[in-house]
């Protein structure tokens, strides 16, 4: 309940939180509990319920308040924090952007690396190839993809797998060795560093890296897996190239894989997939075909959604082996856009 004479900045972080819902109105709180985790939606409701009147002045602090915050973090994210602050102090006074980054870097909103982030990735692999291939995972880990790829392709071939898997197997760093990564890289970075664990790296980031890199250097890295991690080489495989990425594929390419695809899970694997999907396979397929393949379509009625994602598995694994025999050419980064 918010206390009779409160102020915005006498109230708790959730106060706010539910001060700043209640003001927004029930349709955009609802889209902003979707990003949620469940105990904080708990922890938001019972505080929203026990909210019994919120004066003007109250709702226009934290109103302001949040704006500011956003501010703040689109400076940060357009140059860095020096630029936040130079910005910040020219809309706000020195005094208050002070403020406002203050609760940035408390409220682990900024995150490492921040000036890594900003720099050439041609200039960084010099800076930290000879670095602990656990290091360069951490780092890589905060990079966009396409930096991340650059480094990664430049590294010696005995260290690209290495670093992937490292990148792969990552879950929860401790601040401190952040900290400790970060004092090397960039001193003015360790203030700046979160005071939680912090959750990095995963399958998903070293897929994402994987998918930007040239198709040669991603080869070696997933051989080298598979003998090394063929479990984590699996589930690797499975996330970089889906079903939906079939667009990424000519006309051509795709006319080539349909010949290797039983009609049958053809017709599954169309049950769940978009409008687009269905288009760019049915323009592919000759007229009589894409008919026979909608009516098979129709007829089967309701599908498990497994069998639905097997089917699409296979096809997948079709596509993946096309390509590794150079019959196909999936568009991507990192060089590999020659069509042959």
């Amino acid at each position: 309940m918010a206390a009779k004479g409160a102020t915005g900045e006498s109230l708790k972080g959730v106060q706010k939180a539910a001060v700043l819902l209640i003001a927004l109105g029930p349709e955009r709180s609802a889209n902003i509990f979707k990003h949620l985790k469940e105990e904080e939606i708990e922890e938001l409701t019972l505080e929203i319920a026990n909210t019994r009147s919120v004066t003007p002045q109250v709702k226009d602090e934290v109103i302001n308040e949040f704006y500011e915050v956003c501010l703040a973090q689109q400076y940060i994210a357009e140059g860095g924090i020096n630029y936040a602050k130079d910005l910040l102090e020219k809309a706000l006074g020195s005094e208050k952007a002070m403020e406002v980054i203050g609760k940035l870097t408390a409220s682990l909103q900024v995150k490492p690396f921040e000036f890594v982030r900003k720099t050439d990735a041609t200039q960084l692999i010099n800076f930290i190839q000879d670095e602990h291939p656990q290091t360069i995972a951490l780092i890589l880990s905060y990079l966009a993809p396409g930096q991340a790829a650059i480094i990664i392709s430049a590294l010696a071939p005995d260290r690209q797998a290495d670093v992937a898997r490292r990148i792969a197997v990552m879950d929860r760093t401790s601040p401190d060795v952040i900290k400790e990564v970060e004092k090397v890289l960039e001193s003015k970075l360790a203030s700046l560093v979160n005071q939680d664990y912090t959750i990095i790296g995963g399958v998903d980031a070293v897929v994402e890296i994987l998918n930007t890199v040239d198709r040669g250097t991603e080869r070696h890295i997933m051989e080298t897996l598979e003998i090394e991690e063929p479990e984590l080489a699996d589930e690797i495989r499975k996330k970089m190239f889906v079903f939906e990425d079939i667009l990424l594929l000519d006309d051509r390419a795709i006319q080539r894989v349909l010949r290797d695809v039983d009609n049958n899970d053809l017709a599954i694997s169309l049950k769940n997939a978009n409008e687009q999907v269905q288009n760019a396979i049915f323009g592919n397929l000759s007229k009589r075909l894409a008919v026979m393949i909608k009516e098979d379509m129709e007829f089967m009625g309701p599908v498990r959604m497994k069998d639905v994602e097997e089917a699409q598995q296979k096809i997948v694994n079709i596509i993946r082996k096309l390509e590794d025999s150079g019959e196909i050419v999936i568009s991507r980064g990192g060089g590999d856009e020659i069509v042959v």
